[in-house]
């Protein structure tokens, strides 16, 4: 008899001897939450200083190809001042190193995979898939959960760069390790550029920031603390009270008397933002997760969910030199906040431009993107797909990944021909949490809200759609450019793993994800002699299946609850425009129930 995920969980068995019993997991996890560093140890906001990820090269460029070299490796590094983190990085950096390439411009980026044979406090052994979100890679490229790459392995993903100009991030995304392996640090800025964008007069090169923002929890010691709210079957999300800046915990940035660009990316597991200035002055958003919209938009406020990427120009001219302007975070509904998590940065006026050039809004951005051009009548059908906590799992049309895996990875939830134009229903009956709804390959267009356009700021190609309580969002797309099954799931981490992700198909024919171009054991030839890929696993060729996803709290989440529950925590506008709700913030008080 064929055990599923969930009854391996409450028997307490693993498919490896290097896992935890959950129980012993969840006492590991209670120890360090009190152990935790106390707030008055944490340092003051912005006293620390801004910095970005550094910029990688290419091992080796030939006529056509960049190729780039990455080790996946732990590392030892001073996160929060005066103390020691154990962390996870690209080429030991966390955030990891920022990959810039050009349209068209294929790239090959080589993957390592030489972390440790257990995570140092959960125990499993930490296998990885790497995904290149935002970009319309191959099925057996595009960071399959279950295409995974075991420590001591390495993988040659190849990205075709055909993608409009736009803010893309990798980041792991190994089946059930998603949120733990992210957590670590696995997550880094891949950067597109192309002609028409660099013909625009906005911020360009120094002027062009990127900022990725996440949360941790650290004990006293310095050490991450994974505490996903939930026990064996997953939980709201793990909600961290210090907001990490490009890695830096509250920090502050020099800038000058003009307009900059910021590119911001939501890399928390579970935590979405309502960012506001501190002056009530508006933003100015010209580019969402495809690529720049078709006309700027200003907003004073805005909500971001995970995974998402904004990039919004703000212009210090209008302040005075020695001004302090700070980010806020006004909050959303059924997050968990902290007397810390309500700024994330400050910006330092500190002179007068010594740059003018790029300087400039223009009223029209990029009029001609595919995905904005795709009307309600072009549809050849129309989907329904549900979010939704069932059995104590996390869901999608009330099935799980878990299910995928038991059909041989052959289960779909849609099956689009190639090219086909369809609308997609992403439905969240629940008040108790929200979903940020990412569906690999394809970026689409926001049709309504609840029956409502879109936000103003939402008006551009996306990837990733922030589907909050109580809503229903409509999306249309066009499939491929690609034939195969991709994925499609929650972009809370902790959801994903446990178990809310599923898979479509695009077409018949395409390429299987797992068997095409696995990984292959180091060591590994050198990529100055170009690469290629490795020998296809046969058709019949069993496939690994990892162990379930580790736990990392003691707290109950097996209620299928349809509301939020109440604490001390702040709660926010859903619509992520107006002001701040009327609770007030704890030290660590629940603004929902997961």
């Amino acid at each position: 008899m064929e055990l599923r995920r969930r009854e391996l969980l409450e028997l307490g068995f693993f498919a490896s001897a290097a896992l935890l019993l959950p129980a012993e997991r969840v006492a590991r996890t209670q120890l360090a939450l009190r152990n935790r560093i106390a707030a008055s140890r944490l340092p003051k906001p912005f006293t620390v200083p801004f910095t970005v990820p550094p910029v990688l090269q290419p091992v080796y460029s030939d006529a056509t190809t960049d190729y780039y070299e990455l080790t996946q490796k732990q590392v030892s590094a001073e996160v929060l001042p005066g103390l020691r983190t154990e962390l996870w990085g690209y080429n030991g950096v966390v955030p990891g190193p920022t990959i810039v390439a050009r349209r068209d411009r294929p790239t090959v980026v080589r993957q390592r995979n030489e972390l440790p044979d257990v995570h140092p406090q959960l125990r499993y052994r930490p296998y990885t898939s790497t995904h290149l979100h935002g970009m319309p890679s191959l099925p057996q490229y595009d960071g399959y959960a279950s295409d995974i790459t075991n420590p001591g392995q390495f993988k040659d993903y190849r990205y075709p760069n055909t993608h409009p100009a736009s803010t893309l991030w990798y980041h792991d995304h190994g089946v059930h390790i998603t949120a733990p392996n992210a957590y670590m640090g696995l997550a880094a800025f891949y950067l597109l550029h192309d002609d028409l964008e660099e013909r625009l007069p906005i911020p360009h090169g120094r002027y062009d920031v990127p900022v990725v923002i996440r949360d941790a929890l650290f004990t006293s010691s310095g050490q991450l603390i994974f505490d996903d709210n939930g026990g064996t079957s997953g939980g709201s999300g793990l909600f961290g009270d210090v907001i990490l800046v490009n890695g830096r915990p509250w920090p502050a940035m020099p800038v000058e008397r003009r307009k900059y660009r910021f590119r911001l990316l939501n890399a928390s597991l579970s935590r979405s933002y309502r960012w506001a200035l501190s002056t009530g002055d508006p933003f100015t958003v010209i580019a969402t997760d495809g690529g720049l919209m078709p006309a700027p938009q200003q907003t004073t406020s805005f909500r971001h969910g995970m995974a998402e990427r904004y990039s919004i120009v703000i212009d210090f001219a209008k302040y005075r030199i020695g001004q302090r302007i700070v980010l806020r975070n006004l909050s959303l509904p059924n997050n968990i906040d902290f007397d810390t998590t309500d700024v994330a940065m400050a910006f330092d006026v500190v002179g007068d431009a010594t740059d003018s050039s790029d300087n400039e809004i223009p009223e029209v951005l990029n009029p001609g993107t595919e995905a904005m051009q795709l009307q309600p009548s072009m549809a050849q059908r129309t989907r329904l797909l549900e979010f939704e906590r069932q059995g104590g799992e996390w869901t999608v049309n009330g099935k799980t990944w878990d299910d995928v895996v038991n059909s041989g990875f052959r289960d779909t939830i849609a099956n689009p021909g190639l090219n086909d134009v369809e609308i997609w229903e992403l439905r969240n009956r629940s008040g108790g949490w929200f979903h940020p709804v990412h569906i690999h390959l394809i970026d689409f267009k926001i049709l309504d809200r609840n029956g409502a356009p879109p936000f103003p700021y939402e008006i551009g190609p996306k990837d990733t759609a922030y589907v909050g309580e109580n809503e229903s969002v409509r999306v249309i797309t066009r499939f491929g450019p690609n034939r195969g099954r991709y994925m499609l799931h929650c972009h809370n981490l902790v959801h994903e793993d446990h178990d809310m992700m599923s898979q479509f198909e695009v077409g018949a024919g395409g390429p299987d994800p797992i068997r095409t171009d696995p990984a292959r054991d180091l060591p590994a030839p050198p990529l100055q002699n170009g690469s290629s890929p490795g020998p296809s696993l046969p058709s019949d060729a069993p496939i690994e299946t990892p162990a379930p996803p580790p736990t990392g709290s003691g707290g109950s989440s097996s209620g299928d609850g349809s509301s939020g529950g109440s604490g001390s925590g702040r709660s926010g506008a859903a619509d992520g425009s107006g002001t701040s709700g009327g609770g007030s913030r704890g030290s660590g008080g629940k603004g929902g129930s997961g």
